[in-house]
């Protein structure tokens, strides 16, 4: 090590116990500088060595310039919640390497440009100083490419320091660039220029470090965005009508790569879809309505600010009882709001949108798995229904890395619910029934047979399709007793979705204490549980999947002393619902609220509950 890096480096940061494969990387950069390819190679390589890992890019809403943050949680154990401290941090944007400095917990490492002299700032971690503004001048040649390239740099730089294998590393960059052969060989030429620079000029200080595992195998990575678009394209899609908004732009392109690689008539080539950019988000909710009603499996994505505007519309699904799925990847809110940051804001506004009374099916996964699977449910809830149907996602799930077993192929059929689609079965249901009526309960579930236009040639198929007060037969009417009779009706229906949307995921030892989380916050919980459960408090879980609520979840606030319901809102709206649903037992649950606009961390979770149990 150099006379000037044995300076930087204070004796007050020992060296310490290894700490391997269990920390994180912060990589702190400006945004449109390139870094997000730098650091999904650096994420990759990891994962490629059998390290159970995840990524969580926190980005700026605005195109260039402001402050951007990239994590990657290392974990052998397999968490891969948000966790609050960093291991190593990666200083590239001078105007917030200060204050990430002065975040960091101590015996930390940090990288950073030599220039910022940021050792001066303290003395309880090790600084690792390197030249980046000179090592790319060597490096790259075009002076275009070097603003992008210097992050590879890092990369390699990182690489060693944390013994991060080399040929994961280029296998990694080969599958960020694949077909790009001018763009590999220029990142791979800063990768290892940062990593020899390292190895001859760098002293390992720090006890933060990488070993290969194998708890990878045959696992991909993906984000929630994508899993959620295969999803939809397994549930046969017809039509898609969308209109751009972070966080939820991503599933709508990638749905559009998928269908156009894979939903074209074999025989003629041509798409059996149909995809349209609307002009804005009430357009794109009356495009889907419009193709649910013509028998299509309409979708649309948004996130809050689109809901709010789609609200007359899905009172018009509700009431006209029109199938569509819609997909929330939630955001900060309220107005804009934060737009590039998670929160699970929308359960409440969502689960009664629209004028007057309503209750919708909400589907809420907590996995990129679950992104898959249950957008494929939302389908043939949809459908059975009769009724829009919201996968509320959120930021965290839908636009970050997450590691995931492969996906299943479907293995049941589509579901397509009491739809009559031939004269053979309209005769049917009119000998069954006496004759065809739109509205009408003759199975006793609330839900009503319906009839496709065009589909079958005979008059009494037929039906208006109101938005205002109609009779069983779809006729105008304002009788207090018909517009009383159909909300009954829809009410009835809602209480048999109870016994038809995903059921919770209950986990339990007997313990005297439950929890309650749903969507992404599953992660954290998870984490927390465990280390609870090594300081001796034993907990049950209980992970919510779809509201309604099924009878699961009342019966298990009714066996345990106190309940935590754990929300990413501020005002606790799953806690809210929890404590209408639960009637006299609604004292035995307590609220863990956690919303700044980053994931939820395992330790608030922790500190939640050790603050109701008064440990």
């Amino acid at each position: 090590m150099s006379a000037v890096l044995e300076e930087k480096i204070p004796s007050e940061a020992p060296l310490g116990p290894s700490v391997v494969n269990d920390f994180s990387i912060h990589v702190a950069t400006a945004n449109g500088s390139g870094s997000q390819s730098s650091n999904s190679i650096l994420m990759r390589a990891i994962f490629q060595m059998g390290i159970p890992v995840s990524g969580k890019n926190l980005f700026p809403s605005n195109i260039q310039g402001l402050p951007t943050w990239f994590t990657i949680r290392a974990s052998k154990d397999g968490f891969i919640a948000r966790r609050r401290d960093v291991g190593v941090l990666i200083c590239m944007n001078p105007e917030t390497a200060h204050e990430d400095v002065r975040t960091v917990h101590p015996g930390a490492a940090v990288i950073y440009e030599e220039n910022l002299k940021l050792h001066t700032l303290r003395n309880d971690v090790h600084f690792y100083p390197v030249p980046f503004s000179k090592l790319v001048l060597e490096l790259v040649h075009d002076g275009k490419l070097r603003r992008l390239v210097v992050n590879m740099i890092y990369v390699g730089v990182a690489a060693w320091l944390l013994n991060v294998d080399r040929e994961e590393i280029q296998k990694a960059l080969s599958k960020q660039f694949h077909g790009k052969e001018k763009a590999i060989e220029v990142n791979w030429t800063a990768i290892q220029g940062g990593w020899d620079w390292a190895e001859q000029n760098l002293k390992k200080a720090d006890p933060f470090r990488l070993e290969r595992m194998n708890k990878n195998a045959g696992k991909v990575m993906i984000d929630g965005n994508a899993a959620a678009a295969i999803g939809c394209m397994m549930a046969g899609v017809n039509v898609v009508a969308w209109y751009p908004i972070t966080p939820s732009s991503s599933l709508a392109e990638s749905l559009i790569d998928f269908c156009r690689e894979y939903r074209k008539d074999p025989i003629t080539g041509k798409p059996t879809f149909a995809i349209v950019q609307a002009e804005d988000e009430l357009a794109a909710a009356g495009m889907i309505l419009g193709a649910g009603w013509a028998g299509a499996r309409a979708m649309t994505t948004t996130s809050g600010p689109g809901i709010s505007l789609m609200s007359e519309f899905v009172g018009l699904g509700y009431y006209a009882e029109i199938p569509a799925v819609i997909f929330d990847v939630q955001r900060v809110g309220p107005s804009t709001g934060l737009p590039t940051r998670t929160m699970q804001g929308d359960i409440l506004s969502t689960y009664c949108l629209s004028q007057g009374d309503a209750f919708h099916i909400l589907v809420i996964p907590a996995s990129v798995e679950e992104c898959y699977t249950l957008s494929m449910e939302a389908f043939d809830l949809a459908e059975r229904f009769q009724t829009p149907v919201f996968v509320m996602m959120d930021l965290d799930l839908g636009m970050n890395n997450w590691m995931a077993e492969p996906f299943p192929y479907p293995d049941k059929g589509i579901d397509r619910g009491k739809v009559i689609r031939t004269a053979e079965e309209f005769s049917a249901h009119t000998q069954k029934y006496k004759e065809f009526a739109r509205y009408r309960d003759v199975d006793g579930d609330g839900i009503p047979w319906r009839t496709l236009p065009g589909m079958i040639d005979n008059p009494a198929a037929a039906y208006f399709t109101r938005g205002s007060g109609h009779t069983e037969r779809a006729a105008y009417s304002e009788r207090p007793e018909d517009y009383k009779n159909n909300m009954d009706r829809l009410s009835r229906k809602f209480e048999t979705a109870r016994l038809h949307v995903p059921k919770p995921v209950v986990e339990g030892e007997g313990s005297r204490i439950g929890v309650v989380q749903y969507g992404s916050s599953d992660f954290a919980v998870q984490e927390a549980r465990a280390i609870l459960k090594r300081k001796g408090i034993a907990t049950d879980c209980l992970r919510i999947r779809a509201l309604p609520f099924t009878p699961e979840t009342r019966h298990f606030i009714s066996q345990h002393e106190r309940v935590y319901v754990v929300d990413q809102n501020r005002d606790g709206q799953m806690f809210s619902l929890l404590s209408l649903e639960a009637g006299p037992d609604a004292a035995r649950l307590k609220s863990i609220r956690h919303y700044d606009g980053f994931p939820l961390d395992a330790e608030t979770v922790i500190e939640g509950i050790e603050a109701g149990e008064k440990v």
